[in-house]
């Protein structure tokens, strides 16, 4: 069936007819202008039954609205990190790579200093002609790139990477050759398996929080091996065996981060995201926020992983 479009009356209509509270009518309609009625149902589910689709009785629009804002502090927080590591992630593939192969672009691009294995080949020269592009699209758009070709006439992988997308930083990693690997995943004290698995999934979550979706309950489709935090939680499992938080969700992020971050980063993240979840808690009354939190894939003692 073919949509429509609606007014904001009528998208207040809809709401209302669905059993959710409209408290200040002309409120409501200013937020739906304002923020975008397709996104905020997003945030629906958590309020509606689901026998019949219907909100619960009780349910309001600013309750609703509160997770809607709790989801965009907490994008702003996980974004701000995401962006420290991506920092982090570029400094020291250029700084590994322009060591090893040297600093002009036809000397570190070379296709001989990346993985040309057959199963390999064809990511390989695909992700280099990508990189070309963008070396070739922004390079002129920024300043300190610009600043070398003018004068230099190449420009340095360390200068490369701030014109490259985070998401190509990423699937560089997974092309360069092992030695190489295991050289920069012992600089995170990972393993090159866990590297590999973690960045696409940074990649994902960069992405979501950049474009504003929604976030909280948001999956991934590649889940993260089990780790020493998902025991020492003591985060339950399913009948497959399976832990039920950390694996493929927010908290699985968390988890990316805890082993990524500074320490001191990593607690000041979490302080954040506890602020903003008791903020939550306090607008609340319908729902507790332990429904909240199991969307999220948080256990309840989420905190206790600053410690660990």
């Amino acid at each position: 069936m073919q949509k429509v479009f609606k007014t904001i009356d009528e998208q207040v209509e809809i709401l209302r007819n669905k059993g959710l509270e409209i408290e200040d009518e002309s409120y409501v309609r200013e937020v739906l202008l304002r923020e975008n009625y397709f996104f905020l149902n997003g945030y629906r589910h958590l309020f509606m039954d689901s026998k019949d689709k219907n909100f619960r009785k009780g349910s309001t629009f600013k309750e609703m609205y509160s997770v809607f804002e709790f989801d965009r502090q907490l994008r702003n927080i996980v974004f701000k990190y995401i962006l420290v590591i991506e920092n982090n992630i570029k400094s020291i593939f250029s700084y590994e790579l322009s060591r090893k192969y040297g600093i002009r672009e036809q000397d570190y691009l070379k296709p001989s200093n990346f993985n040309t294995t057959k199963e390999k080949i064809r990511q390989t020269n695909d992700l280099l002609r990508k990189i070309k592009r963008q070396i070739r699209i922004n390079g002129g758009q920024h300043s300190a790139t610009t600043h070398y070709i003018y004068n230099y006439g190449y420009i340095p992988l360390w200068i490369v990477v701030k014109v490259l997308s985070f998401g190509i930083v990423c699937e560089l990693f997974s092309i360069i050759k092992r030695p190489d690997q295991d050289d920069i995943a012992e600089l995170f004290n990972l393993k090159v398996e866990d590297l590999l698995s973690y960045l696409p999934i940074l990649a994902n979550y960069r992405n979501l929080c950049a474009h504003e979706d929604i976030l909280y309950d948001h999956k991934t489709a590649s889940r993260i091996d089990d780790t020493v935090y998902h025991e020492k939680l003591n985060i339950t499992k399913n009948e497959e065996g399976e832990y039920n938080y950390g694996k493929n969700d927010l908290f699985a992020l968390i988890i990316i981060l805890k082993r990524l971050l500074r320490e001191d980063n990593f607690r000041l993240m979490m302080k954040e995201i506890d602020y903003e979840k008791d903020y939550l808690q306090g607008k609340l009354k319908t729902i507790k926020i332990e429904a909240v939190l199991d969307k999220m894939g948080f256990p309840t003692n989420y905190m206790d992983i600053i410690n660990l």
